[in-house]
């Protein structure tokens, strides 16, 4: 297949990002110029991304054949965000615009897929690395995540990309997943520690409660008397009436006629209406898909109505379970969330 390759220089690229942002912009010509730029940037990430989620795929398998393993290009609101949150990052320097992701069974095994990588001789440098499950976010963010900087001896065009592979159990994606499903229907960036503060309060309770089920530590600013914690966990859990609304958020996914060996998935949620558009891609088709996802976005600039992504997972039936927020399912979150308040040793 033909792989999309960077057609702009860096200087461009990053004039193109801080464009974007840009709140006197007023020049449609020039804003579509820079979203052309921008998309080319991250669609180059396809390459080096595939390469690195291949390599996580086969080792995730030897620990837990069940893992979900998939990749996606970040979304233009989410870079968009953080350039205007670090107003000192450039476009080419963000870390995360090709991600790929491992959730596995347990901690156990996030300590021996993070292992293999420590031991691995692959030729990509590591840059950077952040192990948000000994140090979770002051949020409750837990995952550990490795940042790459892609290197081929034959063919250099996509060296120096940088891609970053996050590793995280069950538990954590179930935290991370319903963290996003709030956001969505609340319309608040959660993700981002922005919004209503009783909402951050209760995930960041919810995250010490599973850490502490994973023997981890838990998040800072969170009771260390488990006592303390339920007590307050079950303040917040009423007063938000989290259970009754986690049972509401459901959507009713839309499938395009799917074809055989698809390979990406366009994702769109739209909240208003309650259902998730699911469109498929073979891997001839991803220039195809790329630019139907900056389409997606364009519609969406300005708007709370939805979300859409553009991601690669091994089959259809994974999706769901790798991508839950998206149909916006917490079950197993609300599950943990009713095991906890459940306590009656208070």
């Amino acid at each position: 297949m033909a792989w999309t390759t960077p057609e702009f220089s860096r200087r461009d690229v990053n004039a193109s990002g801080r464009f974007l942002i840009d709140e006197q912009t007023n020049s449609i010509q020039s804003l579509q110029h820079a979203l052309e730029i921008v998309n080319n940037w991250r669609s180059s990430h396809a390459f080096p991304l595939n390469t690195m989620q291949t390599y996580l795929r086969s080792k995730s398998k030897q620990f837990d054949q069940r893992s979900l393993v998939s990749q996606r290009i970040k979304r233009l609101s989410s870079i968009e965000s953080k350039l205007c949150r670090i107003p000192s990052l450039k476009l080419t320097q963000m870390q995360d615009i090709g991600g790929c992701r491992s959730v596995v069974g347990n901690l156990r095994h996030v300590d021996e897929l993070v292992d293999v990588y420590h031991r691995s001789r692959i030729k990509h440098e590591l840059i950077r690395e952040n192990d948000y499950i000994a140090n979770p976010k002051p949020c409750g963010y837990r995952s550990h995540h490795l940042v790459y900087r892609y290197y081929s001896d034959k063919n250099d065009i996509y060296t120096g990309l940088r891609i970053e592979i996050q590793i995280r159990s069950r538990l954590q994606h179930a935290w991370a997943t319903a963290v996003e499903t709030v956001g969505t229907f609340t319309q608040q960036a959660l993700k981002s520690s922005q919004g209503e503060r009783k909402w951050l309060r209760f995930f960041q309770l919810m995250s010490t409660v599973l850490a502490l089920q994973e023997n981890r530590p838990g998040t800072p600013s969170t009771p260390d008397n488990r006592t303390d914690l339920i007590a307050e966990l079950k303040y917040y859990t009423s007063e938000l009436d989290v259970i009754n609304r986690l049972r509401t958020y459901r959507v009713v996914a839309q499938m395009y006629p799917m074809l055989k060996d698809v390979r990406y998935f366009l994702l769109h949620v739209d909240s208003e209406n309650e259902q998730t558009i699911v469109k498929g891609f073979r891997s001839n088709e991803l220039n195809v898909a790329s630019n139907e996802y900056l389409e997606a976005e364009q519609k969406l600039r300005g708007t709370h109505s939805g979300d859409t992504v553009l991601v690669s997972v091994e089959s259809l039936e994974s999706l769901r379970h790798a991508y839950p927020n998206y149909f916006l399912d917490t079950s197993r979150f609300l599950e943990e969330v009713e095991l906890a308040v459940s306590d009656n040793s208070i």
